[in-house]
């Protein structure tokens, strides 16, 4: 079977009883997370959801995401996986774009309300007709009127189901990513790119289904990273994730000691966060013995610094492997190789089953030297099927069985890739990516605004913060604080402009390009 859900009923074969999952004080073994998977196929069949089918969720590092997403792929369907930040407005977008008929989202906490803003969103498209309301408490009255709880529903159905087979080229999960064109573009991943990219574990971590990895869930399951390198490696190599819906370096690291956390990937800022916090705690966290356990720590998303990797491994005595990758590979490509020394700034080698190269603008081959720089392109298993519903999008991105990425590096006499600029316009804030043309579009929409340009400032902790240069129409008395909070409710928490500058003109070329470069 090629459903990329038979990793899990494999595992479940094979080991019922080791414990897959970890909340709080509650853990699951793979025979109950099966089950509960089964219950939520058993529901989508029931209200009419046939394979092929489209079912979004919005829920953050919690058991249900997983046995949600386990679920919908048993029933045939595909995956649409939310950022939970996403507003009203975005949440409409992407239930529509996506075509989605289904959609499960968590309630949230008072300063972060999913549930409202899911089902505000849900209620503004047609075509998705179920909502499925999933609450921690389930006792506690309903954050809003209307959606039906999960758990009653859940609870009615059979922990059998025989899940349904699927092609190796359906598409599995659909996952959304911003693009310089404005409006996010679904990447449709398929059943044997999810499932190949997994079972990367053993070759570049040393995975070993007979010594399974305790993995701690703080990257986002939302995004690729941590959905295939932390829940789909887990669940393949019977391994045990443990959930922390936020990061929060303080409980990273009691979980790090408590839950004997072996394989640890994170983005630089959360690196940077638990070296902040393990300062702050001086000698009251066992360091030790959170080094002793852990056997992996891996980087992605962005550029580790050099003290950065050098701090890490003082404290903790190990070494982080760094990898690159995007939404559209499933993600990984490249990654430091295991048991080599590792070469600080370097997103390492093509891994198993993949190529890379670097190109110029069009498509030719960059000469094969170690000063040329280029932008990389890839080959291999994790290639997307292409961008839901845009073939022209697809067609711009993918030539033959080779994808461009829009990053431009260069590459060594050994064959380690170093990335030295972003072709496409983005600014990565703590891991995440954000497009300054999306940003821009609403942000023109605001009756004070004229003329605005997007850029990315240098943070210490981010990376990256936004700042938003605006041009205000003439005699308009708004000011900055009232753009800024007013960005707040159109975007996901992690997008808006922190910094809201005025100005009375915008740098520009004789063609009215804005020139970025020129502003600061």
């Amino acid at each position: 079977m090629t459903n990329l859900a038979a990793i899990l009923d494999d595992t479940t074969a094979k080991y019922p009883e080791r414990t897959a999952i970890v909340f709080g004080d509650t853990r699951l073994t793979y025979a109950q997370l099966t089950g509960a998977a089964n219950q939520v196929a058993n529901l989508l069949v029931s209200r009419g959801i046939q394979p092929g089918d489209k079912v979004a969720v919005s829920i953050p590092n919690l058991p249900y995401f997983t046995i949600v997403y386990f679920g919908i792929l048993k029933a045939g369907a595909s995956v649409v996986p939310l950022n939970v930040l996403l507003s009203e407005r975005e949440v409409a977008y992407h239930l529509d774009d996506s075509d989605a008929k289904a959609f499960f989202a968590f309630e949230g906490t008072p300063d972060l309300p999913i549930g409202e803003r899911a089902w505000a969103g849900y209620e503004q498209v047609e075509g998705c007709t179920e909502f499925f309301l999933i609450k921690l408490d389930s006792a506690a009255p309903k954050p809003v009127e209307g959606p039906e709880y999960y758990a009653p529903l859940v609870a009615e159905q059979s922990p059998q189901f025989e899940t349904v087979e699927r092609d190796d080229d359906d598409t599995a999960v659909i996952l959304y990513t911003s693009g310089t064109t404005g409006q996010p573009k679904g990447a449709e991943l398929m059943h044997r790119n999810l499932r190949a990219n997994a079972g990367l574990g053993e070759s570049l971590f040393g995975a070993d289904p007979e010594d399974p990895d305790t993995y701690l869930a703080v990257l986002p399951l939302f995004h690729i990273f941590g959905q295939t390198v932390i829940q789909n490696g887990a669940i393949l190599y019977g391994g045990t994730i443990v959930y922390l819906p936020r990061f929060e370096p303080e409980a990273a690291l009691n979980l790090l000691l408590k839950e004997k956390i072996t394989f640890f990937a994170g983005v630089p800022t959360m690196y940077w966060g638990l070296l902040q916090a393990l300062e702050a705690a001086g000698d009251s966290v066992d360091v030790e013995t959170i080094a002793k356990n852990m056997r992996t720590a891996a980087s992605g998303g962005a550029a580790l610094p050099a003290e950065l990797h050098r701090e890490f491994e003082e404290k903790f005595g190990i070494v982080i492997q760094e990898g690159y990758g995007l939404s559209e590979t499933s993600p990984v490509a490249s990654f430091g190789v295991r048991g080599e020394k590792v070469r600080v700034g370097s997103i390492g080698k093509p891994v198993q089953g993949v190529e890379m190269k670097l190109i110029n603008d069009d498509w030719s081959d960059v000469p094969d030297d170690p000063e040329a720089i280029g932008e990389i392109a890839i080959k291999g298993h994790g290639i997307m099927k292409g961008y839901y519903k845009r073939p022209a999008a697809t067609a711009e991105a993918i030539r033959g069985e080779w994808f461009r990425t829009g990053d431009l590096a260069r590459k060594d006499e050994d064959g380690y890739y170093y990335i030295v600029d972003r072709a496409k316009d983005m600014i990565i804030r703590g891991g995440y990516n954000v497009y300054p043309r999306e940003l821009e579009e609403v942000l023109m929409t605001h009756p004070a605004v004229s003329l605005v340009a997007v850029i990315g400032v240098p943070h210490e902790s981010h990376g990256e913060e936004i700042k938003a240069v605006i041009v205000k129409k003439p005699g308009d008395p708004t000011t900055e604080d009232e753009i800024r909070e007013w960005a707040k409710g159109q975007f996901a928490q992690y997008k808006y402009p922190r910094i809201v500058e005025f100005r009375d003109e915008l740098p520009m070329t004789a063609t009215g390009k804005i020139l970025k470069r020129e502003i600061d």
